[in-house]
């Protein structure tokens, strides 16, 4: 009961309703809230730490940045008391109407900084993408391949543009993007508001050490990501530990080549990696190789290899026995 009436306390105030309103949209900054809000920004730091000590807002560091959003699904009754407060709100109430407009205001500049870095640097990855296998090919097999489910939870590490996300969010119920860079991640942001999924969420975060719990996933990605890593063996352990027991890791990435430049022009570290190496990768992070599939391009082949963590039991799960028609088993992908 004393929770319950201190997180109505904390809504129960002009401003701090404003907030959850905002954020019920996406998650901000402060400086992007401050703007909405028209306040201060030690005035509407007091707002968010009032919201985030009653549990409604959640608050995430990225560097020197940090940004709200509503209490996550996992908090489950923090959620549902959000977003019914946030139902009794009038419909044409004016200021929450002026909110909503600045915060399309705040998104269309976030969109034109994310628009331009692309433009910028496009070039890049479509060098690539000439070299090998269609996208959509890829990005089909690696649907067909992970698990799906209504109550699948899942991380991609090193998101990039979040399209990884865009395509998995109607397959589970929460995505975490991960990525170092901060310029991605706006891209990804962008990708994430222009497409309304609402839950999704990406994160400024280091692949070697992740900030979420130990099992909170039931799946991961690793997709084109891995040879860029220093120590790809740290990198899977680390996938590994934020999976729960039989959780799924893909990774999708290249079979060796001999394309040097991609090292000079786009910091590849590694020309690509064998199935006999991945499976040792997956052994590092107990984990075992389930299923391996092969997509030949010219020079570059593109590979994804689908690891299971093992149970408690230490059992080798099976096969998943509802994979669509024509999905190769292991040993028919390797022949």
């Amino acid at each position: 009961m004393e929770i319950l009436l201190n997180r109505l306390k904390a809504a129960a105030e002009p401003t701090r309703l404003r907030i959850l309103a905002i954020c019920a949209e996406g998650e901000l900054t402060v400086s992007e809230l401050t703007q909405i809000l028209g306040q201060s920004q030690p005035r509407v730091s007091r707002h968010l730490k009032l919201l985030c000590d009653a549990g409604l807002l959640n608050r995430f560091q990225e560097g020197a940045w940090v940004f709200y959003r509503l209490a996550d699904r996992a908090g489950s009754r923090s959620y549902t008391l959000c977003h019914q407060i946030i139902g009794l709100i009038p419909e044409n109430e004016p200021q929450i109407k002026r909110d909503m407009q600045r915060l399309a205001d705040v998104r269309r500049a976030r969109h034109d900084v994310a628009d331009s870095y692309f433009r910028e640097n496009a070039s890049r990855w479509d060098q690539i993408r000439s070299m090998h296998v269609d996208d959509a090919e890829v990005e089909a097999k690696l649907l067909a391949a992970v698990p799906h489910g209504a109550e699948k939870h899942l991380i991609d590490i090193g998101t990039g543009t979040g399209r990884i996300l865009e395509l998995m969010a109607p397959c589970v119920a929460r995505s975490v993007g991960v990525d170092s860079s901060r310029e991605m991640l706006a891209l990804a942001r962008s990708r994430l508001d222009t497409l309304d999924i609402r839950d999704c969420q990406v994160r400024q975060g280091d692949m070697y050490q992740l900030r979420e719990d130990d099992a909170g996933f039931d799946i991961a990605i690793l997709y084109q990501v891995l040879h860029y890593a220093d120590d790809p063996s740290a990198v899977v352990i680390e996938a590994g530990r934020v999976l729960a027991h039989g959780g799924t890791l893909a990774i999708v990435d290249f079979a060796p080549h001999d394309v040097e430049e991609l090292r000079d022009g786009h910091a590849h570290r590694r020309l690509g990696f064998g199935d006999s190496e991945i499976a040792g990768l997956f052994d590092d992070a107990k984990m075992h190789t389930v299923e391996t599939y092969e997509l030949p391009g010219d020079p570059l082949t593109v590979k994804i290899w689908i690891g299971r963590k093992s149970g408690e039991d230490d059992l080798i799960a099976e096969v998943p026995a509802d994979l669509p028609a024509g999905v190769a088993t292991r040993g028919e992908a390797n022949r």
